[in-house]
């Protein structure tokens, strides 16, 4: 076979060649970094020192007088309101004893209704008179009055005489009574709570 009709070698396709790989940097210089993050990170888990202060003799007087004077200042404070509360009760007491005297004042004024109704009612007559039955009836209401304002009449007839609510004005002799007991009351007596209001006139036997 001639050199005509020869085919043509095939032509083979040149492999790429390798470019080379740039090496990786060594492990160790990753360590400074590391390192640096580190020693950032350390500090703050530490505690801070706290600060001193050194003052000077004047500034230590200083303060202790300020400390003095403040001392002083609440111990007055104390004072100014224990006398402030005193004040207080004391003149809520004194106004309260004025309202309580005002009101015995009054009361005592209108006791000589009670007596002319009692005499009124205890007088003999026919029990059925309208005229009678009204001043039961008014005597009753002036009763339940006396009783709201606080006013209660003594239980002198029968009892022990007692000079702090009864006024002897007269003495007999009764069997019938034991020592130093009333025997009859010629005017009621009052209290207004646990003050006597009017003394109770009465009679005492033996």
């Amino acid at each position: 076979m001639s050199e005509e009709t020869r085919q043509p070698a095939e032509e083979t396709p040149e492999e790429p060649k390798e470019q080379p790989q740039e090496e990786a940097p060594p492990a160790e210089e990753k360590e400074p970094a590391d390192s640096a993050e580190k020693a950032e990170k350390a500090p703050k888990g530490r505690k801070k020192k706290e600060k001193t202060y050194t003052l000077t003799q004047a500034q230590m007087e200083a303060a202790e007088l300020a400390a003095k004077q403040l001392e002083s200042v609440k111990d007055q404070f104390v004072r100014l309101t224990a006398e402030y509360d005193n004040y207080r009760k004391r003149t809520a007491k004194e106004k309260d004893s004025l309202y309580q005297d005002a009101k015995a004042d009054t009361i005592k004024e209108f006791l000589a209704v009670y007596d002319n109704l009692e005499r009124a009612v205890s007088t003999e007559g026919d029990e059925d008179s309208p005229h009678k039955k009204g001043l039961e009836m008014i005597f009753h209401q002036y009763q339940e009055i006396l009783k709201k304002l606080g006013v209660t009449e003594m239980e002198a007839q029968g009892q022990p005489f007692d000079p702090e609510k009864h006024n002897a004005v007269m003495h007999i002799d009764d069997e019938n009574y034991g020592e130093n007991v009333v025997s009859q009351v010629f005017q009621a007596g009052f209290m207004l709570g646990d003050k006597v209001l009017r003394y109770a006139i009465v009679q005492v036997a033996n």
